[in-house]
């Protein structure tokens, strides 16, 4: 979900955190352990998708010491509807900087300097300010997304990252803080072009490599919330390092569509920068994470929908 490089100069040379990254990071690349994780498309589809993931996202399967991981499989039966969740507030009016690539994924950076722009409502007990969005991915359309329902898993999935700005005094110390950042995930499932993420989709050959940016002008990313409001919520984790289990997940139930070609768009990008061996920015996503003792709650009441 999140990258140590956007954690910013003066958090990175915090000796503690440094060493917590470099634990992380060891043992994502070192660890012999690997999460089985099932998809299904149907009946008879269904794989071990493991052996596909890009190398970060290899590893054990939680943090050392971990209890609320992310991301997990949403069993639609298991989770509970909660009558006290309300509809989770959205105001987004932050300008858009630009759009980059990380070396792991695509994000849009926004100006997280005002007050205004961001969420609350819902599972939240704070304002939670919109700091940044980006996808995760497959390979293939039968794999991509984190999040999984009832073990089915879509060829991507969006997430808009908040930090919490009542709590905390900027986005890097709401990354490991305690209740510190509140993430939107939205599934997206092949079908319909999608006409406001086509914007970000125009700008994708210029930050093809690592490290390019490109301005993208006016962007609304309200536009890629789905029409239904009806969400899951449960206390995780970010899903790449440092994995700190600060985060609380809004995971919407209504996916959005996209264009197979908008899809492609995505593939084209590489995790290499200008001058490496070109390596194709496909399967960017953490394996499922045990639920352990967590509850998953649900804004609806849970009815058959065929998933």
């Amino acid at each position: 979900m999140l990258r140590p490089p956007l954690l910013g100069r003066s958090l990175r040379k915090s000796s503690g955190f440094s060493i917590l990254v470099k634990q992380m990071w060891g043992a994502l690349r070192s660890s012999p352990q690997r999460l089985e994780r099932w998809y299904s498309q149907g009946p008879c589809a269904q794989r071990n998708r493991n052996d596909a993931l890009h190398p970060p996202c290899k590893g054990p399967a939680s943090a050392p010491g971990g209890t609320r991981q992310s991301p997990i499989n949403i069993r639609w039966r298991d989770s509970v509807y909660d009558p006290q969740l309300k509809p989770l507030r959205v105001c987004y009016a932050a300008s858009c900087l630009h759009v980059w690539n990380t070396g792991y994924f695509f994000q849009v950076e926004f100006d997280d300097s005002a007050e205004g722009s961001g969420i609350s409502g819902g599972p939240l007990e704070n304002h939670y300010r919109l700091k940044q969005c980006h996808f995760h991915w497959g390979a293939v359309n039968e794999r991509g997304s984190e999040h999984t329902v009832d073990d089915r898993v879509y060829p991507a999935e969006l997430h808009l990252v908040h930090w919490n700005s009542v709590k905390y005094r900027s986005y890097k110390e709401a990354l490991t803080g305690e209740n510190g950042m509140a993430v939107i995930g939205v599934f997206l499932k092949l079908g319909a072009h999608h006409e406001a993420l086509q914007k970000l989709v125009e700008v994708l050959p210029e930050i093809k490599h690592k490290g390019a940016r490109s301005a993208v002008g006016p962007f609304q990313p309200a536009r890629l919330l789905p029409a239904c409001r009806d969400y899951w919520t449960y206390a995780g984790s970010l899903t790449t390092p440092p994995l700190s289990e600060s985060v609380t997940w809004v995971i919407q139930k209504q996916p959005i569509e996209i264009a197979q070609s908008q899809l492609a768009a995505f593939r084209s990008l590489l995790f290499s920068a200008l001058g490496e061996e070109e390596r194709s920015m496909v399967d960017n996503y953490r394996p499922l994470q045990p639920l352990m003792n967590r509850k998953v709650r649900s804004s609806f009441r849970a009815v058959e929908e065929g998933i």
